[in-house]
């Protein structure tokens, strides 16, 4: 408590006692607006303290703290009626509370002088004008004080009938108008000031708590990710191991099952691995997508063709209704494929009895791909958060939960990138449709890709003997180079592999080679400063260069692409897409481009 040292001596004349009974009311309406202020200080720490408390559950933490204002200022007062004013979105403000100290029923009204004299009538949750409440706090005796810093807006006001007395002074009634005036605006100050330390605490947690949700899914992503990519990886691994041990030949039946069995396990694994990337290059907009001139119901058969053995294993019907109207569309043709089994392999999920189908059909300039089912079908509340990534859905119908959780957030974006959109029809044991809705455009780009197609095409009737058209191959790890060599020798190339750069430039001294396969991990160097290297020199400046590598991060193919290989392919090497891109650049050198 703030301390004094004016009080009078005790040999003072007898002409001071006016001066000695001034100064003790001075004292004890100071006492009084210390004892007041602490006591409000106080409720409003409690205030605070409680919104920090997440096991108690406020309603309205911001109302506790004007309640709070508005019970201690009542408290502190004798004679007064006050009014709390909360501003609006509009240019007018709200009364939410009108308190007397009089213990009597909250009353509906106050009154107030206003200028020119009149009397301003405050009724319970009616508005008021701003200007009216300014005019309230410039008039003398001040009547209004606004709750603010100097960093925010107006919080609020606090509006009393008269000039409020205190019980400390109230035979100086001048002097008890200061010193509740300086109560009404140190009241207001603390007030503003836990407000915007609520609102601070509030922000906290809201951040805390969309963190706590972001660990949440990221460990729910981690823990079904490593079964996701356990389970195929067992079955990988297992039927090596059997097709390998001493003694065990299995008939040739049996020996083709058991390597489409890891052809099909190797598939589903690259396939999570890919939503991964996907969604991270979806994100930072560095997907590529290849748009070309697609026949429809050949491709929606191919897919239904891809799903057809789950939905066998669960007893359920395929069904595809293809509108006779359906012809090509201008499409990336994988990433639709991508979208579909998405869509496909959902309803299988969630789907124990009747049928799974896709329909195709245009309307209004739109190609619509609806994926439906007879399945378990999903609530309101969880449709809200479908495209989320790693947002999954508790399946009552399997034992576990399947997948990432990236596949829906995965297909809205693929389809937006198209220019297109994915809906979402479902209800409680009713079902669900999932609707990808693409633009039916036809770019002339398409047609100047066709024809350039066309005339690369028509390269393929030169006389081009494979064994003449050599390919240097530079890669670091044995198996994936025994692999791309006998592949690549049974289709008729000539292939010389080295596993470093050091071999690479001793072999280059004895052969001339029309393309270069390289690896990008050296283990006596990097592929993108070597690819440099060979542009460097003027014999290599025209040999294509293809970099074959496991960097498959968002932005690794501009990279390669921009240090001077002329094509990116990414491990794990899709053989088939590798002899595509072989016999692209032979051909063209072949043709003598």
């Amino acid at each position: 408590m703030q301390q004094y040292s004016s009080l009078p001596e005790q040999n003072s004349q007898v002409d001071a006692t006016p001066t000695l009974l001034s100064t003790v009311e001075q004292l004890r309406a100071q006492l009084w607006l210390e004892t007041s202020l602490n006591k409000l200080q106080n409720r409003l720490n409690d205030c605070l303290y409680s919104a920090l408390d997440t096991s108690k559950q406020f309603t309205n933490p911001e109302a506790e703290i004007f309640q709070a204002l508005v019970t201690e200022l009542n408290a502190a007062l004798n004679t007064s009626k006050m009014a709390l004013a909360l501003p609006q979105p509009q240019e007018t403000v709200c009364i939410c509370y009108i308190c007397s100290s009089l213990p009597q029923a909250q009353p509906t009204f106050v009154s107030v002088m206003s200028k020119g004299g009149e009397k301003l009538r405050l009724k319970l949750k009616e508005a008021v004008r701003l200007e009216d409440l300014r005019h309230l706090e410039q008039q003398q005796p001040q009547s209004a004080w606004s709750i603010a810093t100097p960093e925010t807006d107006v919080m609020g006001w606090i509006v009393t009938t008269k000039a409020p007395l205190c019980s400390s002074c109230e035979s100086k009634k001048d002097f008890c108008i200061q010193f509740c005036s300086q109560l009404f605006t140190s009241a207001a100050q603390c007030c503003a000031i836990a407000l915007v330390r609520l609102r601070k605490i509030q922000a906290l947690q809201e951040h805390t708590q969309e963190l706590e949700r972001t660990n949440q899914l990221k460990n729910q992503f981690l823990a079904n990710t490593s079964h996701e990519i356990r389970t195929p990886l067992s079955s990988m691994l297992g039927f090596t191991h059997l097709l390998l041990a001493q003694g065990y030949d299995p008939a040739k039946e049996r020996h083709q099952e058991y390597l489409s069995i890891i052809l099909s396990s190797g598939k589903h694994l690259l396939a999570l691995i890919n939503d991964i990337l996907d969604l991270s290059k979806i994100e930072a907009n560095q997907l590529e997508v290849q748009c070309e001139r697609v026949y429809i119901p050949e491709l929606c058969r191919n897919v239904l063709a891809l799903v057809k053995e789950k939905a066998g294993n669960r007893n359920l019907k395929l069904h595809l209704d293809l509108d006779s109207n359906v012809q090509d569309l201008v499409v990336d043709p994988l990433r639709l494929k991508q979208m579909l089994l998405n869509l496909l392999f959902n309803a299988l999920k969630f789907t124990t009895i009747g049928t799974v189908g896709l329909k195709v059909y245009p309307q209004d300039q739109f190609l619509h791909f609806v994926v439906w089912d007879t399945g378990t079908g999903i609530s309101k509340e969880d449709q809200v958060h479908l495209f989320q990534p790693y947002f999954q859905i508790s399946n009552p119908v399997v034992s576990r939960d399947e997948g990432t959780g990236l596949g829906l957030a995965v297909t809205r974006k693929l389809a937006e990138i198209h220019g297109g959109r994915v809906d979402v029809e479902s209800e409680i044991n009713q079902g669900s449709r999932f609707t990808i809705v693409l633009p039916i455009t036809i770019a002339n780009q398409i047609e100047e890709d066709k024809l350039e197609d066309d005339n690369i095409q028509s390269t393929q009737n030169l006389q081009i003997d494979p064994l003449h058209l050599e390919i240097l191959l530079v890669e670091n790890d044995i198996p994936n180079g025994q692999m791309i060599q006998t592949y690549l020798d049974r289709l008729g190339y000539q292939v010389t592999w080295v596993k470093n750069q050091g071999e690479m430039w001793e072999v280059l001294k004895g052969i001339n080679p029309v393309l270069i396969l390289m690896d990008i991990q050296l283990t006596d160097g990097n592929g993108l400063e070597l690819v440099q290297q060979l542009r460097q020199e003027e014999k290599y400046k025209l040999i294509p260069v293809i970099a074959q590598t496991a960097m498959a991060m968002k932005g690794d193919r501009e990279t390669c692409l921009a240090g001077g290989f002329n094509d990116y392919i990414s491990k794990p090497i899709d053989l088939p897409l590798l002899a595509t891109l072989v016999g692209k650049y032979l051909r063209c050198r072949g043709a003598g481009y």
